[in-house]
């Protein structure tokens, strides 16, 4: 047998069918490997199509169908198959070549090859692919992006303009970030936004794909998803968190001054006047905190000594103790200390603290009696520093003066100024005190001590300016009590000081006088400017003029007006008497004329034996404990003679109302002013103000004017506040 194998007419010398078999074997196998390359071409020539942008339709399915056909054609040797009639496939137009199933099988194959040509045809044609977008992603991500979803999703949002519609809805499967679980709880949607979505930073992170179609690279992505899948707009590139404070300034700036946006903005347009301002400010700040902290060095007291430094972490456990408020355990550990070292002056301080601490916390005195001593153990202590000492010397004489022990307190800040006889604020101290105990001429001396060396201490001249206007140099102290409150200086800023200086510009007519009663008004001193009582208790009514309906106390007032001749003729029966019941007004309140009281009750007890003097008219306040029991004011009468002006002034207090029973009352001349309102008295008749407001009276009549003088509780004092309030 003899076998051919060759491209073209296969045959043999004899008729057996194995023959023809075996070579058609041969010629798949040969076909196959021709349709595999045929496949490669086919692909070279997709990517050519890709590039280009397509091919048309019609022409290029044609060709492709030529040039497989024309491939197996030579690959084959032979024309196209036909089928027959009876289903058989022939080669040109000859009978049957014996093809049989296995030449059905290669036909399939080509089909199918065709069906992928077609695929690839309409993929391109029919845009059902982009790839010039994918390709453009690709690129754009390639040297940024990561491949996480998150990413791909930023990607995509920002290329297209809009986010893919079946995204927008979609909520996050994988685990939150931390920032995102840092602000889930946050109620601000653009902090949290700006939190959730890490935006990229303007320069480096995102390039367009073409960088002459954007001005800048933040113009084109103005939306954004974040990881919760909602589409939200991205913040301003001004306010963006990754914009550094420099980027912010600067962006602002140059918005405001160029509303059309630069190509590339430089943040370095602003650096120039940064450099100029910058530098001094921080100088500036860099000396006031030197300063600051070279005051603080300076004032912090040393308190240790040699032996105390050897024991500082004990000491420093039991202050530590007292600093928390535990004060119980601090006073046993700094006692425990003085027992263990009684030489210790730190220690010895410390106890007292501690029971200074604990007689506020208990307010006992008897415990503040102990520090007070401890205080003074521990400044006698042979080794105590000069800190030490005068600290506690120094709160000594304040918890004296707390007890009223006011010559204990003079006697400890007279000691203090021996031992530091350069400090001026010791000597303020001392005039203090001399002032507490009514001695002003020691404290008048005092303070011409430290003017003398120290000429423009405020302390000293809002004080000496006092003690000048108590003995009525009204034009002498205005100058001091001006100065003094100008100053500013610690101590100075004082309710008193106002009071004074206004009220001395008011007796030489000055009606500047309104303008210091402002400023102590705003200083918080002053309830308003007619309002200029110093010891007050808030949210009480305030009005200057009451009727007895208002103030509730219309029992009283009826008794008194039902009673006025009985009470009139007990108060002209003390006049007559030849010893004199009446005592001249010494609050320095006159300015001329002559003005006498007789006080029955003060500061809600009566005053010795005045009783006896009006039996009848004691016996009838008796029952209204409103009135006897007012600690802040007092019953009397009053006599004013003829040419008498009582200045300007404001009482003591907003605690208490002032009623005034008419009991001899000239026709003409007599009146009382009460802030802008002017009244005047009738026999048998009640007035009521408060006069905690501004109140002047003239009596210009012809005899005396007499009238009794009820002071009572303000009606808006609860009963608690009436008992525990202090005697004025």
């Amino acid at each position: 047998m003899q076998r051919y194998s060759r491209y073209g007419a296969s045959y043999s010398s004899s008729s057996s069918s194995a023959a023809p078999v075996e070579e058609i074997h041969a010629e798949e196998e040969e076909v196959v490997e021709e349709v595999v390359y045929s496949e490669e071409e086919e692909e070279t020539l997709i990517e050519q199509q890709e590039k280009t942008g397509g091919v048309e339709e019609e022409e290029d399915v044609s060709r492709l169908q030529e040039e497989v056909q024309s491939v197996v054609q030579e690959a084959e040797g032979r024309t196209t198959p036909v089928e027959s009639k009876n289903g058989k496939r022939t080669e040109g137009g000859g009978g049957d070549a014996g093809g049989g199933p296995k030449f059905s099988m290669f036909t399939w194959f080509v089909v199918l090859a065709l069906l992928g040509v077609w695929s690839s045809v309409a993929v391109v044609y029919f845009d059902i692919v982009d790839y010039d977008s994918v390709i453009g992603l690709k690129e754009a991500a390639r040297p940024n992006l990561g491949d996480s979803p998150e990413d791909r999703t930023v990607l995509k949002t920002k290329e297209t303009g809009e986010p893919e519609p079946e995204q927008q809805d979609v909520k996050p499967t994988e685990t939150p970030t931390e920032e995102t679980t840092s602000v889930s709880g946050s109620q601000d949607v653009e902090s949290e936004i700006q939190a959730a979505v890490p935006l990229p930073p303007l320069e480096d992170s995102f390039v367009p794909d073409e960088p002459g179609d954007s001005k800048h690279p933040s113009e084109d992505e103005t939306m954004a998803i974040d990881t919760t899948g909602v589409l939200v707009e991205e913040p301003p590139a001004e306010q963006s968190d990754v914009e550094s404070e420099k980027y912010l300034t600067s962006s602002k700036l140059t918005q405001e001054a160029e509303p059309e946006p630069e190509p590339e903005p430089e943040p370095q347009t602003e650096k120039p006047k940064e450099a100029e301002t910058d530098p001094e400010a921080e100088a500036a700040e860099k000396q006031s905190e030197e300063k600051l902290r070279e005051k603080a060095k300076k004032k912090k007291p040393k308190l240790l000594n040699k032996f105390d430094k050897t024991i500082k972490a004990e000491i420093d456990a039991a202050e530590k103790l007292r600093k928390k408020g535990k004060v119980d355990e601090a006073l046993k550990a700094f006692e425990a200390l003085v027992q263990l070292y009684p030489e210790s002056p730190r220690a010895r301080y410390g106890k007292a603290q501690a029971e200074d601490d604990l007689a506020e916390k208990m307010r006992s005195n008897d415990m503040l009696h102990r520090a007070i001593n401890s205080y003074r153990e521990a400044a006698e202590l042979p080794d105590a520093t000069a800190d030490l000492l005068r600290a506690a010397l120094k709160r000594r004489a304040e918890r004296q003066q707390f007890l009223g022990r006011m010559r204990g307190s003079l006697v400890t800040l007279e000691r203090l100024v021996q031992i530091f006889p350069e400090d001026i604020s010791l000597k303020n101290d001392l005039g203090v005190a001399h002032l507490l105990l009514g001695d002003n001429k020691s404290a008048k001396k005092v303070y011409e001590e430290v003017l003398a060396v120290a000429p423009s201490n405020g302390f000293a001249k809002v004080h000496y300016g006092f003690i000048l206007k108590s003995e009525n140099k009204i034009a002498e102290s205005i100058p001091y009590l001006k100065e003094g409150l100008e100053s500013g200086e610690p101590g100075t800023d004082d309710g008193r000081f106002y009071f004074h200086l206004g009220d001395a510009l008011q007796r030489v007519g000055d009606n500047s006088a309104y303008h210091w009663y402002e400023l102590g008004h705003k200083h918080g001193h002053f309830a308003s400017v007619w309002q200029r009582s110093l010891y007050n208790v808030d949210g009480l009514k305030a009005q200057p003029w009451w009727t007895p309906k208002d103030t509730g106390y219309t029992d009283l007032v009826k008794m008194l007006e039902r009673n006025w001749k009985t009470i009139r003729d007990e108060a002209l029966a003390v006049m007559d008497q030849s010893t004199g019941r009446f005592v001249p007004e010494e609050e320095n309140l006159r300015e001329k004329g002559e003005w006498g009281q007789y006080t029955l009750w003060q500061q809600g007890r009566k005053v010795g034996n005045s009783c006896q003097g009006a039996p009848k008219t004691c016996s009838l306040l008796e029952r209204f404990p409103e009135a006897t029991g007012c600690k802040r004011g007092q019953i009397k009468f009053s006599v004013m003679h003829p040419g008498t002006h009582v200045w300007p002034h404001t009482g003591p207090t907003n605690c208490r109302l002032r009623m005034h029973l008419g009991l001899v009352i000239p026709k003409q001349g007599c009146r009382i002013r009460c802030t802008d309102q002017t009244r005047e008295w009738e026999e048998g008749k009640v007035l009521i103000f408060d006069d905690s407001f501004e109140h002047e009276v003239w009596q210009e009549a012809d005899s005396f004017r007499l009238i009794f003088i009820v002071d009572v509780w303000h009606p808006e004092l609860t009963q608690y506040q009436r008992q525990t309030l202090s005697p004025i």
